[in-house]
C-alpha cells in the first residue's frame, strides 16, 4: 500500500498533492519550487542559481522528512522556463549537491511556464537502502 507523506517543514502546497509518496521502497517526491518553507507569500528569490539552490534545499527537507537524503536519489526531472539562458548556470548549481561519481539519472525539460512564476522545478525518485 502506498504511504502519502506531507512534511511539516517543507514548503506549503501550491496545489493538491503530497510532498512524497512511498511504495515498495521507492519514494517519489513531488516537484519542488524555490518557495521558502514557512513563508508561502514571500517574494521569489531572483535568478536561476539562487532558485535552483532553494529547490535543492526544499528537496533535502522533504527527503529528511522521510528519513532519506540526496544520496538516496536515483533520478531527477528538472523543468526550466528559460532553458537556453539558464541551462549552464542551473547545471553548475545542481551538480554541486551530488558527488561527481553519484549523479542521479536526469531529464531536463524546457517549459513555457511553471506555477507561481518560478524559473525551475525539480522532482525526484529515491530508493530506500536495503529495499527489495
Amino acid at each position: 500500500m502506498p504511504v502519502f507523506h506531507n512534511i511539516d517543514d517543507a514548503p506549503t502546497h501550491v496545489a493538491p498533492f503530497s510532498h512524497a509518496v512511498e511504495a515498495g521502497g521507492w519514494v517519489m517526491l513531488t516537484g519542488q519550487m524555490p518557495t521558502v518553507p514557512g513563508a508561502p507569500d514571500a517574494p521569489l528569490i531572483d535568478g536561476i542559481e539562487a532558485q535552483t539552490r532553494q529547490v535543492m534545499e526544499n528537496l533535502k527537507t522533504v527527503l529528511a522528512g522521510v528519513a532519506l537524503d540526496l544520496s538516496d536519489v536515483v533520478q531527477c526531472r528538472c523543468y526550466l522556463t528559460e532553458f537556453e539562458r539558464d541551462y549552464d548556470i542551473f547545471n553548475s548549481a545542481y551538480k554541486s549537491y551530488f558527488p561527481a561519481d553519484r549523479l542521479p539519472a536526469r531529464t531536463t525539460i524546457g517549459v513555457t511556464a511553471l506555477a507561481v512564476g518560478v524559473l525551475v522545478e525539480i522532482d525526484c525518485l529515491a530508493r530506500r537502502r536495503g529495499a527489495e
